[in-house]
Protein backbone atom coordinates (compact mmCIF):
# COMPACT_ATOMS: atom_id res chain seq x y z
CA UNK A 1 0.00 0.00 0.00
CA UNK A 2 2.80 2.25 0.95
CA UNK A 3 4.65 1.36 -2.24
CA UNK A 4 1.61 2.28 -4.29
CA UNK A 5 1.35 5.68 -2.68
CA UNK A 6 5.00 6.26 -3.47
CA UNK A 7 4.44 5.43 -7.06
CA UNK A 8 1.49 7.77 -7.21
CA UNK A 9 3.53 10.53 -5.69
CA UNK A 10 6.36 9.90 -8.07
CA UNK A 11 3.87 10.02 -10.88
CA UNK A 12 2.48 13.35 -9.79
CA UNK A 13 5.95 14.66 -9.23
CA UNK A 14 6.94 13.59 -12.69
CA UNK A 15 3.78 14.99 -14.13
CA UNK A 16 4.29 18.27 -12.31
CA UNK A 17 7.85 18.49 -13.56
CA UNK A 18 6.78 17.69 -17.02
CA UNK A 19 4.05 20.34 -16.83
CA UNK A 20 6.52 22.88 -15.53
CA UNK A 21 8.90 22.40 -18.48
CA UNK A 22 6.11 22.61 -20.96
CA UNK A 23 5.02 26.02 -19.55
CA UNK A 24 8.59 27.32 -19.79
CA UNK A 25 8.78 26.17 -23.30
CA UNK A 26 5.48 27.78 -23.99
CA UNK A 27 6.69 31.03 -22.44
CA UNK A 28 9.85 30.90 -24.49
CA UNK A 29 7.89 30.21 -27.63
CA UNK A 30 5.55 33.02 -26.76
CA UNK A 31 8.47 35.38 -26.22
CA UNK A 32 10.05 34.18 -29.43
CA UNK A 33 6.81 34.83 -31.26
CA UNK A 34 6.49 38.26 -29.73
CA UNK A 35 10.10 38.99 -30.68
CA UNK A 36 9.43 37.91 -34.23
CA UNK A 37 6.26 39.97 -34.24
CA UNK A 38 8.15 43.00 -33.03
CA UNK A 39 10.85 42.45 -35.65
CA UNK A 40 8.17 42.21 -38.32
CA UNK A 41 6.45 45.29 -36.99
CA UNK A 42 9.76 47.19 -36.93
CA UNK A 43 10.47 46.12 -40.50
CA UNK A 44 6.99 47.05 -41.52
CA UNK A 45 7.29 50.41 -39.72
CA UNK A 46 10.59 51.07 -41.48
CA UNK A 47 8.97 50.23 -44.76
CA UNK A 48 6.04 52.44 -43.89
CA UNK A 49 8.42 55.23 -42.80
CA UNK A 50 10.32 54.98 -46.04
CA UNK A 51 7.10 55.01 -48.02
CA UNK A 52 5.77 58.01 -46.08
CA UNK A 53 8.95 60.00 -46.75
CA UNK A 54 8.59 59.45 -50.43
CA UNK A 55 4.93 60.17 -50.19
CA UNK A 56 5.68 63.37 -48.32
CA UNK A 57 8.09 64.41 -51.03
CA UNK A 58 5.54 63.62 -53.68
CA UNK A 59 2.85 65.37 -51.68
CA UNK A 60 5.16 68.36 -51.13
CA UNK A 61 5.84 68.65 -54.84
CA UNK A 62 2.18 68.15 -55.55
CA UNK A 63 1.33 70.84 -53.02
CA UNK A 64 3.79 73.26 -54.63
CA UNK A 65 2.34 72.53 -58.03
CA UNK A 66 -1.12 72.96 -56.60
CA UNK A 67 -0.04 76.24 -54.99
CA UNK A 68 1.29 77.50 -58.30
CA UNK A 69 -1.92 76.53 -59.99
CA UNK A 70 -3.92 78.19 -57.22
CA UNK A 71 -1.80 81.31 -57.48
CA UNK A 72 -2.24 81.33 -61.26
CA UNK A 73 -5.99 80.92 -60.78
CA UNK A 74 -6.03 83.71 -58.21
CA UNK A 75 -4.07 85.97 -60.54
CA UNK A 76 -6.43 85.19 -63.37
CA UNK A 77 -9.42 85.79 -61.14
CA UNK A 78 -7.83 88.97 -59.78
CA UNK A 79 -7.13 90.15 -63.32
CA UNK A 80 -10.70 89.52 -64.35
CA UNK A 81 -11.98 91.19 -61.20
CA UNK A 82 -9.78 94.24 -61.88
CA UNK A 83 -11.04 94.40 -65.42
CA UNK A 84 -14.62 94.13 -64.18
CA UNK A 85 -13.94 96.78 -61.52
CA UNK A 86 -12.48 99.12 -64.15
CA UNK A 87 -15.44 98.52 -66.38
CA UNK A 88 -17.85 99.22 -63.51
CA UNK A 89 -15.91 102.37 -62.61
CA UNK A 90 -15.92 103.52 -66.22
CA UNK A 91 -19.66 102.96 -66.45
CA UNK A 92 -20.22 104.84 -63.18
CA UNK A 93 -18.08 107.74 -64.43
CA UNK A 94 -19.98 107.89 -67.71
CA UNK A 95 -23.30 107.79 -65.88
CA UNK A 96 -22.14 110.47 -63.44
CA UNK A 97 -20.99 112.84 -66.17
CA UNK A 98 -24.04 112.14 -68.29
CA UNK A 99 -26.25 112.97 -65.31
CA UNK A 100 -24.29 116.13 -64.58
CA UNK A 101 -24.48 117.22 -68.23
CA UNK A 102 -28.20 116.61 -68.30
CA UNK A 103 -28.66 118.60 -65.09
CA UNK A 104 -26.39 121.36 -66.37
CA UNK A 105 -28.15 121.45 -69.72
CA UNK A 106 -31.51 121.62 -68.03
CA UNK A 107 -30.29 124.38 -65.72
CA UNK A 108 -28.88 126.42 -68.64
CA UNK A 109 -32.09 126.01 -70.60
CA UNK A 110 -34.08 127.19 -67.59
CA UNK A 111 -31.82 130.24 -67.07
CA UNK A 112 -32.00 131.25 -70.73
CA UNK A 113 -35.74 130.84 -71.19
CA UNK A 114 -37.37 131.61 -67.87
CA UNK A 115 -39.06 135.06 -67.74
CA UNK A 116 -37.90 135.30 -64.13
CA UNK A 117 -34.47 136.38 -65.46
CA UNK A 118 -35.68 139.07 -67.85
CA UNK A 119 -34.09 142.47 -67.13
CA UNK A 120 -36.28 144.76 -65.05
CA UNK A 121 -33.70 147.32 -63.93
CA UNK A 122 -30.38 148.70 -65.24
CA UNK A 123 -28.34 150.68 -62.74
CA UNK A 124 -25.26 152.78 -63.62
CA UNK A 125 -22.83 153.63 -60.81
CA UNK A 126 -19.70 155.80 -60.40
CA UNK A 127 -20.44 157.92 -63.47
CA UNK A 128 -19.95 161.69 -63.29
CA UNK A 129 -19.28 163.09 -66.75
CA UNK A 130 -21.15 160.55 -68.87
CA UNK A 131 -24.89 160.26 -68.23
CA UNK A 132 -26.50 156.97 -67.25
CA UNK A 133 -28.74 157.18 -70.34
CA UNK A 134 -25.70 157.45 -72.61
CA UNK A 135 -24.02 154.46 -70.93
CA UNK A 136 -27.17 152.30 -71.16
CA UNK A 137 -27.56 153.29 -74.80
CA UNK A 138 -23.94 152.30 -75.50
CA UNK A 139 -24.48 148.94 -73.79
CA UNK A 140 -27.38 147.97 -76.05
CA UNK A 141 -29.20 146.40 -73.09
CA UNK A 142 -32.94 146.83 -72.65
CA UNK A 143 -35.75 145.66 -70.43
CA UNK A 144 -37.27 142.22 -70.98
CA UNK A 145 -33.91 141.01 -72.28
CA UNK A 146 -32.66 137.84 -70.54
CA UNK A 147 -29.73 138.70 -68.25
CA UNK A 148 -27.83 135.58 -69.38
CA UNK A 149 -28.27 136.07 -73.13
CA UNK A 150 -25.22 138.29 -73.66
CA UNK A 151 -21.47 138.25 -73.07
CA UNK A 152 -20.35 140.74 -70.42
CA UNK A 153 -17.06 141.45 -72.20
CA UNK A 154 -18.85 142.42 -75.40
CA UNK A 155 -21.11 144.88 -73.53
CA UNK A 156 -18.14 146.33 -71.61
CA UNK A 157 -16.21 146.91 -74.84
CA UNK A 158 -19.18 148.77 -76.32
CA UNK A 159 -19.38 151.08 -73.30
CA UNK A 160 -15.63 151.70 -73.37
CA UNK A 161 -15.97 153.10 -76.89
CA UNK A 162 -16.80 156.36 -75.15
CA UNK A 163 -13.48 158.15 -74.66
CA UNK A 164 -14.40 159.22 -71.13
CA UNK A 165 -14.97 155.60 -70.02
CA UNK A 166 -11.69 154.01 -69.01
CA UNK A 167 -13.21 150.80 -67.66
CA UNK A 168 -16.69 149.23 -67.46
CA UNK A 169 -17.85 146.23 -65.45
CA UNK A 170 -21.16 144.41 -65.89
CA UNK A 171 -22.66 142.76 -62.80
CA UNK A 172 -25.72 140.51 -62.86
CA UNK A 173 -27.84 140.93 -59.75
CA UNK A 174 -30.25 137.99 -59.70
CA UNK A 175 -32.92 137.56 -60.67
CA UNK A 176 -33.48 140.53 -63.00
CA UNK A 177 -31.15 143.47 -62.37
CA UNK A 178 -28.04 144.65 -64.25
CA UNK A 179 -25.48 146.93 -62.64
CA UNK A 180 -22.99 148.81 -64.82
CA UNK A 181 -19.98 150.12 -62.90
CA UNK A 182 -17.74 152.54 -64.77
CA UNK A 183 -14.40 154.21 -64.18
CA UNK A 184 -14.15 157.53 -65.98
CA UNK A 185 -11.11 159.31 -67.34
CA UNK A 186 -10.57 162.78 -65.93
CA UNK A 187 -9.45 165.66 -68.20
CA UNK A 188 -6.23 167.26 -66.96
CA UNK A 189 -5.15 169.47 -69.86
CA UNK A 190 -6.45 170.80 -73.12
CA UNK A 191 -4.94 171.28 -76.59
CA UNK A 192 -5.87 174.01 -79.06
CA UNK A 193 -7.43 172.61 -82.25
CA UNK A 194 -8.56 175.28 -84.72
CA UNK A 195 -11.38 177.11 -82.93
CA UNK A 196 -11.94 174.34 -80.38
CA UNK A 197 -10.22 172.68 -77.46
CA UNK A 198 -9.36 169.01 -77.20
CA UNK A 199 -9.42 167.76 -73.61
CA UNK A 200 -6.89 165.08 -72.67
CA UNK A 201 -6.25 163.07 -69.54
CA UNK A 202 -2.93 162.30 -67.87
CA UNK A 203 -2.34 159.31 -70.21
CA UNK A 204 -2.76 161.47 -73.32
CA UNK A 205 -6.18 160.13 -74.37
CA UNK A 206 -8.28 162.69 -76.24
CA UNK A 207 -11.57 162.68 -74.36
CA UNK A 208 -13.58 165.42 -76.00
CA UNK A 209 -13.36 168.20 -78.54
CA UNK A 210 -15.44 171.15 -77.49
CA UNK A 211 -15.72 174.92 -77.76
CA UNK A 212 -16.56 175.12 -74.07
CA UNK A 213 -13.51 176.20 -72.14
CA UNK A 214 -12.71 174.44 -68.88
CA UNK A 215 -10.34 175.85 -66.25
CA UNK A 216 -7.48 173.57 -67.26
CA UNK A 217 -3.90 174.31 -68.38
CA UNK A 218 -3.46 174.47 -72.15
CA UNK A 219 -0.56 172.49 -73.59
CA UNK A 220 1.00 174.21 -76.60
CA UNK A 221 3.63 173.04 -79.03
CA UNK A 222 2.37 169.49 -79.47
CA UNK A 223 3.59 167.46 -82.46
CA UNK A 224 0.50 165.29 -83.03
CA UNK A 225 -1.10 166.28 -86.38
CA UNK A 226 -4.47 167.98 -86.09
CA UNK A 227 -6.16 165.33 -88.24
CA UNK A 228 -5.23 162.73 -85.60
CA UNK A 229 -6.70 164.70 -82.75
CA UNK A 230 -10.03 162.89 -82.47
CA UNK A 231 -12.08 161.64 -79.55
CA UNK A 232 -10.77 158.26 -78.41
CA UNK A 233 -7.34 158.72 -80.04
CA UNK A 234 -4.12 159.23 -78.12
CA UNK A 235 -1.32 161.74 -78.56
CA UNK A 236 1.75 160.56 -80.45
CA UNK A 237 4.82 159.16 -78.70
CA UNK A 238 6.89 162.38 -78.58
CA UNK A 239 3.99 164.27 -77.03
CA UNK A 240 3.39 161.47 -74.50
CA UNK A 241 7.04 161.73 -73.37
CA UNK A 242 6.68 165.47 -72.91
CA UNK A 243 3.36 164.93 -71.13
CA UNK A 244 5.16 162.88 -68.47
CA UNK A 245 7.44 165.88 -67.85
CA UNK A 246 4.44 168.21 -67.70
CA UNK A 247 2.87 165.98 -65.04
CA UNK A 248 6.06 166.24 -62.96
CA UNK A 249 5.97 170.03 -63.24
CA UNK A 250 2.31 170.23 -62.23
CA UNK A 251 2.73 167.84 -59.29
CA UNK A 252 5.58 169.93 -57.82
CA UNK A 253 3.62 173.11 -58.53
CA UNK A 254 0.69 171.65 -56.58
CA UNK A 255 2.93 171.00 -53.58
CA UNK A 256 3.71 174.77 -53.58
CA UNK A 257 0.09 175.85 -54.25
CA UNK A 258 1.01 177.10 -57.71
CA UNK A 259 -0.84 174.60 -59.91
CA UNK A 260 -4.07 176.61 -60.02
CA UNK A 261 -2.13 179.66 -61.28
CA UNK A 262 -0.74 177.84 -64.35
CA UNK A 263 -2.76 178.63 -67.48
CA UNK A 264 -0.53 177.10 -70.16
CA UNK A 265 2.63 175.02 -70.65
CA UNK A 266 4.76 175.10 -73.79
CA UNK A 267 6.41 171.79 -74.77
CA UNK A 268 7.62 172.82 -78.23
CA UNK A 269 11.27 172.60 -77.13
CA UNK A 270 12.27 169.50 -75.23
CA UNK A 271 14.03 170.29 -71.93
CA UNK A 272 13.20 173.95 -72.43
CA UNK A 273 9.72 174.03 -70.95
CA UNK A 274 7.95 177.25 -70.13
CA UNK A 275 4.63 178.10 -68.54
CA UNK A 276 2.41 181.12 -68.15
CA UNK A 277 0.41 182.41 -65.20
CA UNK A 278 -2.15 184.73 -66.74
CA UNK A 279 -3.47 186.23 -63.51
CA UNK A 280 0.07 186.93 -62.34
CA UNK A 281 0.99 188.31 -65.79
CA UNK A 282 4.11 186.20 -65.73
CA UNK A 283 5.88 183.87 -68.15
CA UNK A 284 8.21 181.37 -66.50
CA UNK A 285 11.14 179.65 -68.20
CA UNK A 286 11.75 176.36 -66.42
CA UNK A 287 14.37 174.70 -68.60
CA UNK A 288 14.38 170.94 -67.92
CA UNK A 289 12.67 169.15 -65.02
CA UNK A 290 15.76 168.99 -62.79
CA UNK A 291 15.66 170.72 -59.39
CA UNK A 292 11.93 171.33 -59.75
CA UNK A 293 11.30 171.69 -56.02
CA UNK A 294 13.95 174.42 -55.70
CA UNK A 295 12.68 176.13 -58.85
CA UNK A 296 9.12 176.28 -57.50
CA UNK A 297 10.34 177.81 -54.22
CA UNK A 298 12.15 180.54 -56.18
CA UNK A 299 9.08 181.11 -58.38
CA UNK A 300 6.87 181.46 -55.33
CA UNK A 301 9.26 184.00 -53.77
CA UNK A 302 9.56 186.05 -56.99
CA UNK A 303 5.78 186.12 -57.40
CA UNK A 304 5.34 187.47 -53.87
CA UNK A 305 8.03 190.12 -54.43
CA UNK A 306 6.68 191.24 -57.81
CA UNK A 307 2.93 191.31 -57.48
CA UNK A 308 1.03 193.10 -60.26
CA UNK A 309 4.20 193.36 -62.32
CA UNK A 310 4.18 191.90 -65.80
CA UNK A 311 7.32 190.13 -66.81
CA UNK A 312 9.36 186.94 -67.08
CA UNK A 313 10.80 184.64 -64.41
CA UNK A 314 13.96 182.74 -65.26
CA UNK A 315 14.74 179.55 -63.35
CA UNK A 316 16.24 177.69 -66.32
CA UNK A 317 19.90 177.93 -65.39
CA UNK A 318 22.28 175.36 -63.95
CA UNK A 319 21.92 175.40 -60.18
CA UNK A 320 25.17 173.42 -59.86
CA UNK A 321 27.02 176.40 -61.41
CA UNK A 322 25.64 178.87 -58.90
CA UNK A 323 22.84 180.08 -61.14
CA UNK A 324 20.50 182.54 -59.40
CA UNK A 325 16.87 182.74 -60.60
CA UNK A 326 15.69 186.24 -61.45
CA UNK A 327 12.73 188.27 -62.64
CA UNK A 328 12.76 190.62 -65.64
CA UNK A 329 9.93 193.09 -65.72
CA UNK A 330 8.35 193.85 -69.05
CA UNK A 331 9.31 197.28 -70.33
CA UNK A 332 6.42 199.20 -71.83
CA UNK A 333 7.02 201.94 -74.38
Amino acid sequence: MKAKENNVNMYYMNQGKKSKETIDEMMQRKKAKEREKRIKQNKQQKQEDKFDLETELVIGMTNRNNQKKEEAKKKEISKKERAKAKKRKRIKTILKWTTLLLILGGGIAFLLTSPIFNIKEIEVVQNNRVSAETIVSLSGLNSEMNIFRFWSTSIENKIEENAYIEDAKIKRVLPNKIQIEVTERVPRFCVQVLNSLAYINSQGYILEISQNELALPIITGIRTPEENIKEGNRLEEDDLICLEEVLKIMNIAKENNLDTKVTSIDISQKNEYSMTMQEEKKTIYLGDTSNLSAKMVYIQGILEDNKDKEGTIYVNGDFNKKFRPYFREKVTT
